[in-house]
């Protein structure tokens, strides 16, 4: 069942559109921009820095021609001394100054950028951490893990030294463009032809770079996807022998992203081959017809080696901008990911520290009134039709029935992890909307058949149910869970690490450290998914003592497959297709000649029931 989840995920994100370059794309980039904005006075003082870095740069072909000129008894410009030393001199005082600015651009632009960055993952994170279940249930972990860090490191070449290299490069160009005319607009002219057809080509060339780009990424987060599930689920694989199966699965998304990766870099080999073949061939054409131009006397060498020098600045300029027109695209796709979850509709929640207060309290009493359901995703399938149950503050309610039919989707409606499609869910006789979130998630716990413990250590998963509470709170729940003995027995005692997903402690250890999670929260609703079924005989009754602690005084909602465990349950609903078959107390419904849950526990209690 998680595994077709996890692929049906796969599945959706394999079908994403590929973006196209259009006004959505467009904004949705311009928002990621937008994160600059809370530093706009650093970033125009690096925009200061990056021009005077640019321009101090287109300097020295000037200087350098001139010193030529200087050498052979010329002064090229007026406004230079004519003295070889003097320009030597002004040269080596230009390069400190642009060696400064050049240091403050860099470490403003980082600055920048890493905070930036900073507060699109803290948004991302936070904006993750309050959608509703649906969106994971219909998602990967390692896809989404790969938004976090792929394509947010993409963002973040591109804000560090893509855009910081754009602008230095485009002041480059559009100046280097000018003094090229200045100094001879003959050779200007012959330069400049070739623009337009690399321009052309670039446009071509971008939108297929972009593609791969994306479908590269894709990839990429697949397998990632891959060894999130193998890692998690390495008893499994193990148990089945499935090493070699994982390993090729991996392989195999791995050559695609191999495959993709050379085909994007094919074309941006062409590419740049076609370029770098249009700009050194113009270069050598500039010098042949330059060195005309000196032997007819139109030109000085100084002002030769000035233009080629700055056909070199130009040159480069514009070599350099297919790379970073391909980076631009890879991170128009990343932003785009990155905008998919920041415009996801979240839960109505506000994460703050005033989550945990309770602003109105939740005695108890629970109702279903004719609630059906169906998953967002699977609308056609109605897992719930018309239930209607009723409990009372401090009792236990039983939920039977065989799997499927919708037992573990009550609990998630409790916990409002899903709306109802139709019906109302009611909390003391007021109907769920009178309720936060917050407030009905902090009186409801769930003590679920397989347990998820933090990687940290028991005291931190313990005082998870209540993050204020102190040592010896922690310690009180432990004890009333039946935990503390065998918590004690390890060396660390409550510093013990648990292992990722608590791999280091068995299943009863497990449950009974989420009975005193849930002890250590103290709700008004109580549920119990599952808890003790894949238990032993030993361990069930330790957990079982702990539960029966647990349920004192609060309601319980038990959901058990195990009928001889909720005998003395107050009231028990049997759930069949989706539906409430029978209601009442285990005497009321053993009695029951044609009923199911007379038959279930005549299977389980393998005695047939006397008539």
């Amino acid at each position: 069942m998680a595994r077709a989840q996890l692929n049906s995920g796969n599945t959706q994100s394999d079908d994403l559109p590929k973006p196209k370059l259009n006004k959505e794309l467009l904004k949705k980039a311009a928002r990621i921009l937008t994160y600059l904005r809370p530093f706009r006075g650093q970033f125009i003082l690096g925009m200061l820095f990056l021009t005077l870095s640019s321009l101090t740069m287109l300097t020295f072909p000037a200087l350098l021609g001139a010193m030529i000129d200087a050498a052979q008894g010329r002064q090229t410009y007026t406004w230079l001394p004519a003295s070889l030393y003097s320009i030597g001199g002004i040269s080596i005082t230009i390069l400190l100054f642009q060696s400064i600015v050049s240091f403050g651009r860099i470490r403003l632009f980082v600055e920048i950028a890493e905070k930036a960055l900073s507060n699109i993952r803290k948004d991302t994170y936070h904006k993750l951490i309050t959608l509703p279940f649906e969106f994971f249930a219909n998602r990967r972990v390692g896809e989404l893990n790969s938004r976090l860090s792929s394509d947010l490191a993409q963002i973040q070449d591109t804000l560090t030294t893509t855009l910081a290299e754009i602008l230095r490069q485009t002041i480059s160009l559009a100046f280097g463009v000018v003094l090229l005319i200045f100094v001879s607009p003959k050779l200007a002219l012959m330069n400049l032809c070739i623009l337009p057809v690399i321009v052309i080509t670039a446009i071509i060339f971008g939108r297929f770079i972009r593609n791969l780009s994306r479908q590269a990424q894709d990839k990429l987060a697949d397998s990632n996807s891959i060894v999130q599930e193998t890692l998690l689920g390495i008893s499994n694989v193990k148990a089945f022998v499935n090493e070699y199966h994982e390993s090729q699965r991996y392989s195999s998304k791995l050559d695609a992203v191999v495959a993709l990766a050379v085909k994007g870099a094919t074309y941006r080999g062409i590419f740049a081959s076609f370029i770098i073949f249009c700009i050194f061939g113009a270069v050598i054409v500039v010098i042949w017809y330059g060195a005309t131009l000196v032997s007819a006397g139109e030109i000085s060498v100084g002002d030769l080696t000035t233009y080629i020098l700055y056909s070199m600045f130009v040159a480069g300029s514009m070599g350099s901008f297919p790379e970073l027109y391909a980076n631009v695209q890879r991170s128009l796709g990343a932003s785009e990911r990155v905008m998919e979850i920041l415009d996801e509709q979240a839960e109505n929640i506000q994460v703050s520290e005033e989550n945990k207060t309770i602003t109105i309290p939740i005695y108890g009493n629970l109702e279903f009134k004719n609630v059906g359901f169906s998953y967002p995703s699977r609308p056609d399938i109605q897992i719930l039709k018309d239930i209607s149950f009723k409990i009372e503050a401090g009792r236990k309610l039983a939920i039977v029935g065989p799997s499927g039919t919708g037992k573990s989707t009550i609990a998630s409606l409790i916990l409002q992890f899903y709306n109802p499609t139709s019906g109302t869910i009611s909390y003391d006789n007021k109907p769920s909307e009178s309720f936060s979130l917050t407030d009905i998630r902090n009186q409801v716990a769930i003590v679920p058949q397989d347990v998820l413990l933090f990687g940290g250590t028991i005291r931190e998963n313990i005082g998870y149910g209540r993050l204020d509470a102190d040592a010896q709170d922690i310690v009180n729940a432990a004890e009333r869970a039946n935990a503390h003995a065998f918590i004690m027995s390890f060396p660390q005692g409550y510093d013990t690490l648990v292992g990722e997903r608590g791999v280091k402690l068995s299943g009863g250890q497990r449950q009974r450290i989420a009975i005193a999670r849930a002890l250590l929260k103290d709700p008004s609703i109580l549920i119990l998914d599952e808890a003790t079924s894949s238990l032993d005989s030993e361990s069930e009754r330790l957990v079982q003592l702990a539960l029966e602690e647990l349920m004192r005084e609060r309601t319980s909602i038990i959901i058990a497959h195990r009928l001889s465990t909720i005998k003395d349950a107050d009231q028990i609903v049997v759930v069949e297709n989706g539906k409430v078959s029978e209601s009442g107390s285990h005497e009321e419904l053993i009695i029951k000649h044609a009923g199911l849950y007379r038959h279930l526990y005549s299977l389980q209690s393998a005695q047939k029931i006397e008539n």
